[in-house]
């Protein structure tokens, strides 16, 4: 998948939002010679400094079934984080994320550290251990980031960053060369090892690949990836929306190791590992027997695996043949089925607050029968994602920030790049 080594901001963003783009890298690298160099006061050597873009992504069908290697549709989004970043002489990787403290990683130590569990350290050591042990080049650097990525949005905010250091290395230390899904595979065991999320492939790949993907993990260690090769945005007519609750998922943990977990009990019953392994008859006929032993919900949580597993060929095929009347009725079918079977729309219990719920009723009912909506990434907070036609696109914008406050709907575009240099040359 070797691409352009650099990229202009023209090849990666909307032709309307251009102009602000250019603005916004021109501001990180002024905002690094501040951080970086003493006063701001330019060395003489501002050619050493150079940009990168990592996006954020949206997942469009296979909700929660990478982890029992099923298939993702996914396509990176025109949200996306920046980096100024040149490289050093010292054996240090320095970051300094907008809005938060400086992180410093020496590269002569890069064993998992316990105490750095969840923070940006832990990321920036395991994405440099895994270039080591891969036999790629690393070295030290110094970057300024600023995101775009929303936290706790399922747009992979800590995947863009852990993509975001692989490629600094990329570019910086291995002339570029390194394919995006290789640099996707280091930053996942990064965030698995030494972050401690239990995350599958699909974020740090849709990040780092771009454009629409799809990911079949039937081999979780060698997952194909395949990009879909459709012009369909163009002309589909319709604006992705990301309307963000402002409820964060990220104390859910428990309830999102029961879904993987209940559903490996299902597969277990048949000696299997995972539903792939299985099929949908095998349960089927035995449907008493499991509901006695692992409850209903692990069963209808199955059943969401096998329709879901079917739907992204569905979803792919109607993408190829600009087929957007069964591609929106597919996304529908996906946010149903995530509703009633996957149940990750309200952690267990919760009855007071139910935001996702209210976000897809206002959704609906603001789409008046067209477009499609479903709940987005790991569920039971965070955000929905609606497909909008563009003349009703004003209205729900309205509807929907008006329950959810000013700036909550966020009017996407498909990129078609994943993780790249970036040049401001004209």
């Amino acid at each position: 998948m070797k691409k352009p080594l650099s990229l202009k901001p023209e090849d990666l963003y909307p032709a309307m939002e251009i102009e602000a783009k250019r603005r916004r890298f021109e501001k990180a690298v002024t905002s690094y010679k501040k951080h970086f160099w003493q006063g701001g006061k330019d060395t003489g050597e501002s050619e050493r400094i150079r940009l990168f873009s990592v996006p954020g992504r949206t997942e469009i069908s296979g909700n929660h079934t990478d982890h029992n290697c099923g298939k993702v549709l996914a396509a990176s989004v025109s949200l996306d984080i920046i980096a100024a970043a040149e490289p050093m002489e010292t054996n240090k990787i320095v970051v300094k994320s907008e809005g938060f403290e400086e992180n410093g990683v020496w590269l002569d130590k890069l064993d998992i550290v316990p105490e750095e569990k969840g923070t940006s350290e832990a990321l920036i050591r395991g994405v440099a251990a895994g270039f080591e042990k891969a036999g790629y080049k690393i070295g030290g650097f110094k970057a300024f980031t600023t995101s775009e990525v929303l936290t706790g949005s399922g747009m992979s905010s800590s995947a863009a960053f852990s993509v975001m250091v692989g490629t600094i290395l990329s570019y910086l230390y291995n002339g570029g060369q390194i394919d995006p899904p290789k640099i996707a595979k280091i930053a996942q065991k990064a965030e698995n090892d030494y972050f401690g999320k239990p995350c599958g492939l699909l974020d740090q790949t849709a990040c780092a690949v771009g454009g629409f993907i799809v990911i079949d993990f039937k081999e979780p260690g060698s997952p194909i990836i395949n990009k879909v090769e459709s012009d369909a945005w163009s002309a589909f007519e319709h604006d992705l929306c990301i309307i963000n609750t402002g409820t964060s998922y990220g104390q859910m943990t428990d309830e999102y190791a029961a879904i993987p977990h209940e559903m490996r009990d299902i597969a277990s019953y048949f000696g299997a590992e995972n539903l792939r392994q299985i099929a949908r008859k095998d349960i089927e006929l035995n449907t008493g027997t499991l509901r006695d032993e692992f409850g209903d919900r692990a069963l209808l949580r199955a059943f969401h695996f096998f329709e879901e597993n079917n739907r992204v060929d569905k979803l792919i095929h109607a993408l190829e043949n600009h087929d957007f009347e069964h591609f929106l009725r597919y996304i529908n079918e996906s946010g149903g089925s995530s509703f009633k079977y996957l149940q990750n729309i309200f952690p267990t219990g919760e009855v007071k607050n139910q935001p996702i719920a209210i976000a897809l009723n206002a959704a609906e009912y603001a789409l008046e029968g067209r477009g499609a909506c479903r709940v987005h990434g790991g569920g039971f907070g965070g955000t929905v994602q609606a497909f909008v036609p563009h003349e009703v696109l004003k209205v729900f914008k309205f509807n929907l920030e008006r329950i959810f406050g000013k700036g909550s709907c966020y009017v996407l575009s498909v990129r078609p790049h994943g993780c790249t240099e970036v040049s401001l040359d004209n």
